[in-house]
């Protein structure tokens, strides 16, 4: 590949060690180009070498931003300082995405009423924060021959939390146990239905 002469020395127009990005000065394998200043004027067509010679005289550096157009599009402009500021604005979206969190909760078919309603509880407490929960029935030895028990406590949960979640995956069968996801409502959790008081917390201690 091609590098401008006395690039060294410059400090431009030389090979970047990148693992991803834009093709960089004599990375770019195209004869031609089109042309962009450093300031974004339109500058025309060139000759690869000749855009190299024209960022390498202003110290900074040829990068090709439109690879697939014909011919490619290349812009002079320093890419160490590009390179930051893309980084800065992808960590900032990063950044500003919410987070959504995957709790668990195992259920029994055959769990009695005071083990569920603590469970339950449970499952409210997640929500409340915001993260999805992975409802999961554990069926063991002949439990597997009645699925359908672990599918009402499925629905009855599903019912009770109604208000506050929504079911985002339906139950699925998968080996041994059966799984369903539920999410929490949005704003479900600002104003408790008809005017109660939440007692998801008191139910947990």
């Amino acid at each position: 590949m091609f590098a401008a002469p006395g690039a060294a020395e410059r400090g431009r127009c030389r090979e970047i060690a990148r693992n991803d990005g834009p093709r960089v000065n004599g990375e770019i394998t195209s004869r031609t180009c089109r042309l962009i200043g450093v300031d974004g004027s339109q500058l025309g067509l060139f000759g690869v070498r000749d855009a190299l010679r024209i960022a390498q005289e202003q110290g900074l550096d040829l990068v090709e931003i439109a690879p697939n157009a014909n011919p490619p599009v290349c812009k002079v402009l320093d890419y160490s300082k590009y390179k930051y500021e893309q980084d800065r604005k992808a960590k900032m979206a990063r950044k500003n995405q919410a987070r959504i969190e995957v709790k668990e909760m195992k259920f029994r078919p055959k769990i009695d009423v005071g083990d569920y309603e603590t469970k339950k509880a449970h499952v409210m407490r997640f929500l409340k924060k915001g993260a999805k929960v992975k409802i999961t029935i554990m069926f063991r030895g002949r439990e597997m021959a009645h699925p359908e028990q672990g599918r009402i406590v499925l629905d009855r949960l599903a019912e009770d939390l109604k208000p506050w979640a929504t079911v985002e995956q339906q139950p699925l069968m998968e080996g041994r146990n059966m799984h369903m996801l539920i999410a929490p409502i949005k704003g479900a959790f600002d104003v408790t239905p008809q005017g109660g008081e939440d007692t998801s917390e008191k139910k947990e201690k």
